[in-house]
């Protein structure tokens, strides 16, 4: 995997971010209205050769990868440059690929006199055209061909909203050169707007982000009721919700350049439907960074409505952004691969290392001698769905946790490898939380556990004989689990546990709870707890079954004058958060509910294939399109976002909550989505099933709990907003 900015990117985005920070300032911004164009800072990016930098190496221009235009363009989308960077850059290239004659004299004129090429994005007789206000010359397609318009006399300007040098071009125009005619010029000229789509979707994500910063900062300094304004949920949430939103944006960006380097035959649709959501992402995050400054973001003294007008304004010249994303739905389901930009070399990798598939062909070879699916409850993601046979048969093999130590009962095999042999799981439709639990308590053990722990239990857990369960929540405490009151109290070498816990998940299986316990009740709540991994065969355990509409089991568990050694004790005394830390961040290491969404999808879509929706196939119906479209952005941001939380991971690379944004992202979509599609496919949805429209009904029931498993949404925002944003700590 390689999800850092390349190498070679960084000093591109040095560069762009200084220039702009020097050149595009607020009062700059603000003396270029009410046109929106800026001479000198066009001037200066004249100078360093921005308008070309995809502009052909043979006629002097940089012919760097549209990765490099991406960098470039979010660096202006940050410091909201006004000027039509992104139309220039695509006007220019798409001239020199229809007439290089004509490309240099246009490439002459813009660097002698400062001309502005730009683009005309529509085929409609009245465009209205970014930057067209002030351009020398306007690229325009009539469907048959693609023309240099050169206005006589200027174009009417009319005041916008985000005061994009807007030139109104009508149908009846003067000083027309055709540079290219016939189907493949045409082409050309949908290639050069879908290049548009992309660029103005990065510059999307740089005013996104830095509004959102804004904003954050504006919350931690400005003080009410005693305390920053951003110690409040109500503040800090729906930052971390539009931040999750707008990395996710840039991630997925990333993605569909990758995309359409390796010739994906989705990335035509994700184009389109990456405009869509960053459009959406960038309304979202302005609107909430504005409601941060309160009254002030409404002043035209403050900043913050500089980018609140221009989130709308710069994706709105291409028309109403709903019609492009019900667009990509129609390539998506429909399987047209368009007109899509040549990339250049993307240094981009979302797909782990493959380091052979050796351990996952012996981990579907077991599957497939021991699994049997008229008898294992495939795809039911409960604890009731584990079977011993299966887990032991792993066990043998070393399988059921490869990357721990060979002398542990592992396969000492790398994380992409151990991977691969989970993905294994997934795709024969075996759940195993049995073996996801256990995977984590022992990861803990191995950790923080003395030689003697480890020797009781640790190849127990790798051979599949035994497994283990978490004990965390309090009815009291829900996920505040640093408010543990469950008792732990020191007798000689022992410890006597009394307490409750609620949501113990699999203890009916399990030998073993690690068990969070107030050890001082006299420190501060994140000071007084200790952990314990508790056999749960001992006097004075109680489990009692609890039913969820999940068709899952779950437990309380009580525990009663329950004596342990201290043996099994996890880290030093009252010292249980450095140890809860380790074991959240495994637990919070990413969501993968993409991948269900997906499933869900396609059922809906091979429903939908044989259905009808007034008078004619509903595969065919425009609310249908979006709505599949809005689908799969979902999918792609959740695995985005996962995908760099795995990375981070793998490489050790800083990592502002990468596993808990990831996590919140796609369990929230997981509810989104699958509610959606329950009502799409109404009333089939409605019955239930393992396959097909099945899948649509059991989604939605199970999806409802992701967003409490390992933190509820509402913990792991905090974190967001704290580690991502700088916001003040938001929990007590």
């Amino acid at each position: 995997m390689q999800l850092n900015l390349p190498a070679d990117s960084e000093p591109v985005q040095d560069m762009f971010a200084r220039l702009f920070e020097a050149e595009s300032t607020p009062e700059r911004v603000r003396l270029a209205e009410p046109v929106g164009f800026d001479f000198e800072l066009w001037k200066s990016l004249v100078e360093v050769e921005a308008p070309f930098i995809r502009f052909p190496a043979e006629l002097d221009g940089g012919n760097m990868p549209l990765l490099d235009a991406c960098v470039m363009m979010e660096e202006a989308g940050r410091r909201l440059a006004s000027v039509p960077l992104a139309e220039a850059v695509v006007a220019l290239r798409l001239l020199a690929k229809l007439d290089q004659e004509a490309a240099r004299v246009w490439a002459d004129r813009v660097r002698e006199e400062g001309a502005v090429l730009t683009l005309g994005l529509t085929k409609s007789g009245t465009q209205f055209v970014p930057g067209g206000a002030v351009a020398s010359g306007i690229m325009i397609c009539d469907g048959e061909t693609v023309s240099i318009v050169t206005p006589v006399s200027p174009l009417e300007r009319p005041q916008t909203l985000g005061g994009n040098a807007i030139g109104v071009l009508t149908g009846k125009v003067t000083g027309r050169e055709i540079v290219g005619s016939g189907a493949a010029a045409v082409a050309l000229w949908q290639q050069a707007v879908e290049e548009w789509k992309i660029l103005m979707s990065s510059a999307l994500v740089g005013l996104s982000l830095e509004a959102l910063r804004m904003a954050s900062q504006y919350a931690s300094e400005r003080i009410a009721f005693g305390v920053p304004i951003g110690t409040y949920q109500g503040i800090s949430h729906p930052l971390a919700n539009n931040v999750i939103d707008a990395d996710g944006a840039k991630m997925y960006l990333w993605w569909v350049l990758k995309a359409l380097e390796d010739g994906d035959p989705c990335a035509a649709a994700n184009i389109s439907i990456l405009f869509w959501w960053a459009s959406r992402t960038a309304s979202n995050s302005v609107g909430h960074a504005l409601h941060t400054f309160g009254g002030y973001g409404l002043t035209n003294e403050y900043d913050i409505q500089l980018y609140h007008r221009r989130a709308k304004a710069w994706p709105l010249v291409l028309g109403d952004p709903q019609q492009v994303l019900q667009q990509g739905g129609r390539r998506l389901v429909h399987g047209d691969l368009g007109v899509v930009p040549e990339t250049g070399v993307i240094d981009l990798d979302f797909n782990p290392p493959d380091y052979g598939s050796a351990l996952a062909d012996e981990t579907r070879a077991i599957f497939d001698e021991v699994l049997d699916p008229a008898k294992h409850r495939l795809g039911e993601a409960n604890f009731e769905a584990h079977d011993w046979d299966v887990h032991r048969a792993l066990g043998k093999a070393g399988l059921l946790y490869p990357d721990w130590p060979e002398e542990w009962g592992g396969r000492s095999a790398r994380m992409d490898e151990a991977r691969g042999c989970v993905s294994v799981w997934h795709d024969v439709g075996y759940i195993g939380h049995a073996r996801s639990v256990t995977a984590m308590v022992g990861a803990i053990v191995l950790a923080f556990g003395i030689d003697e722990l480890k020797e009781e239990v640790v190849r127990s857990f790798a051979s599949g004989e035994i497994t283990a369960c978490l004990g965390y929540t309090e009815p009291s405490g829900g996920s505040d689990v640093f408010a543990a009151k469950t008792r732990a109290v020191r007798d000689g070498d022992d410890w006597i546990i009394n307490g409750q816990k609620m949501f113990t998940s699999g203890a009916e299986l399990a030998s073993y709870v690690i068990m969070i316990a107030r050890t001082d009740p006299d420190a501060p709540k994140h000071k007084g707890i200790t952990l314990f991994l508790v056999p749960l065969n001992l006097e004075g355990v109680e489990i009692h079954p609890v039913h969820t509409f999940m068709d899952e089991r779950t437990n309380a568990t009580f525990y009663s004058d329950v004596r342990i050694p201290d043996r099994y004790r996890l880290g030093e005394v009252n010292a249980g958060v450095k140890v809860m830390s380790a074991a959240l961040s495994l637990e919070q290491g990413g969501g993968g509910y993409d991948v269900d969404i997906r499933d869900m999808m396609e059922a809906v879509l091979e429903w939908a294939r044989d259905e009808e929706a007034n008078g004619r196939p509903l595969v065919e119906d425009e609310a249908f399109l979006s709505r599949i479209a809005k689908t799969e952005a979902y999918c792609r941001v959740g695995a985005a976002l996962n995908a760099r939380a795995r990375w981070a991971s793998t490489v050790g690379a800083a990592n502002p909550a990468f596993g808990p944004a990831s996590k919140v992202f796609s369990t929230e979509a997981f509810i989104s989505c699958s509610t959606d599609l329950l009502d799409l496919a109404a009333p089939r949805s409605l019955l239930r099933g393992k396959e097909g429209l099945g899948l649509v009904e059991m989604g939605y029931r199970h999806s409802t709990a992701t967003t409490i498993y390992a933190g509820t949404s509402e913990v792991l925002r905090s974190m967001v907003a704290e580690r991502r944003l700088g916001l003040p700590r938001s929990r007590s």
